[in-house]
């Protein structure tokens, strides 16, 4: 199992209106635009810092704090589910092409685990 990128999600009730500072004011190229969520990242491809700004977490759900892509999923759903750890949002193929589930971190906050 292999973490392949970790993206910060920022909740904004227009995360359209981002763009002036992402874009405009620090360079940043916009790499995934869904409407209700946009995100921003440097050149270079997917190893590159990222932010996400959201109106929601997709779905109906709430914008998780932090995005965490994986090359299993199924694989740390089950050692979330085995662990005991508060699954919050049930692993789901969601309609944009990504497989994931949420889950609560030792702290409270709602982690969005996903592959594509």
């Amino acid at each position: 199992m292999a973490v392949r990128r970790i993206v910060p999600n920022l909740q904004a009730s227009d995360p359209q209106s981002a763009r002036a500072f992402y874009m405009d004011l620090l360079g940043l190229d916009i790499v995934m635009d869904h409407g209700w969520l946009v995100t921003f990242a440097a050149e270079g491809g997917s190893a590159v810092p990222q932010v996400s700004v959201a109106s929601e977490g997709g779905s109906g759900t709430p914008v998780p704090a932090v995005s965490i892509e994986v090359d299993d999923v199924d694989e740390i759903y089950r050692r979330a589910k085995a662990a005991g750890v508060e699954v919050t949002y049930d692993i789901t193929d969601e309609p944009w092409g990504v497989r994931r589930f949420y889950l609560r971190d030792p702290f409270g906050n709602t982690i969005n685990i996903l592959s594509h």
